[in-house]
């Protein structure tokens, strides 16, 4: 049986969750934490407590941090040597680097033409104040976030200079997108191989402005458009991730993609559509190295 290691978080349900998967079908369990990891380039390999990652048959990639931030790019750092030496890694190193960072994906996605919200990026606080008052309400996105974690809205009515000055304290550069109107749930539709598998919506459960499940918001089925899905598809292919799922929103003027997601899902196709996202994965990750 291949050995395949899982990098993700202690107690995180997905990552226990694909951990327990592949530990149930090859009889190996490793679940490798990246904060305990060593990089020893004189050795020219990664070790995890008494393992070494060179040895893997594979490496599935659910979460690198419990948090994202810039330091998640630094520790796919350490699984993109590993990749050089020969050891598959699902998704690879550098193609979660370009979704990693807020800044980068939507970059990508706009050279591609993928409609998205109106958005702005500056590190001037006088340009921020002009961008909120010609947007009126807008919504400040950390580069390097999930589940909504430190975003805020600003209202030009509502003395939006302090709300800039302390945001600014701690984003520097600072993601100005404009809000728009959304029927109280947005869409995460899901790939694997850059196959579609199917569609989550995020609900709200209360008067939260956003859906993330942080907020309340809640999982349920839907069936989207079929452009909302060839939208997504399009979006999603820019990256090619192996298992992904791409944020949109359905509104009146037609889908809009928010970001394309490295780590994102598993509870969300679990609880909307009763798949199981974990062995749907090792199935794919099983064929790819040859051990069907």
């Amino acid at each position: 049986m291949p050995k395949i290691a899982v990098v993700g978080t202690t107690a995180g349900w997905s990552s226990e969750k694909l951990t327990a998967t592949v530990a149930g079908h090859t009889g190996f369990h490793l679940l490798v934490d990246m904060n305990r990891c060593v990089l020893d380039l004189e050795r020219n390999t990664v070790w995890f407590e008494n393992h070494d990652l060179s040895t893997m048959d594979a490496i599935m990639i659910k979460k690198i941090g419990a948090r994202y931030s810039p330091d998640l790019l630094d520790r796919l750092e350490y699984l993109r040597l590993l990749e050089s030496k020969g050891v598959p890694i699902f998704s690879a190193p550098r193609k979660i680097m370009g979704v990693l960072d807020r800044l980068s994906c939507t970059v990508t996605l706009r050279e591609a033409g993928i409609p998205m919200p109106p958005t702005q990026i500056t590190e001037s606080p006088e340009q921020a104040l002009r961008i909120v008052k010609e947007y009126g309400e807008a919504v400040f996105k950390p580069l390097f976030t999930s589940k909504a974690r430190g975003m805020e809205i600003i209202r030009a009515d509502d003395h939006p200079e302090e709300a800039i000055a302390a945001y600014r304290e701690t984003n520097p550069i600072m993601y100005i997108q404009k809000k728009i109107e959304l029927p109280d749930q947005d869409l995460g539709l899901a790939f694997l191989g850059g196959e579609y598998l199917t569609t989550y919506a995020r609900q709200k459960t209360n008067g939260a402005w956003n859906t993330t499940t942080n907020s309340g918001g809640k999982y349920a089925p839907f069936t989207p458009q079929a452009e909302t899905i060839e939208l997504a598809r399009k979006a999603q292919a820019l990256f090619g991730l192996d298992f992904t799922c791409v944020d949109v929103a359905e509104t009146e003027e037609g889908p809009l993609v928010f970001e394309v997601s490295a780590f994102g899902g598993f509870r969300g196709i679990q609880e909307a559509s009763g798949q199981d996202a974990a062995q749907l994965y090792l199935d794919y990750v099983l064929q790819r190295i040859g051990h069907v």
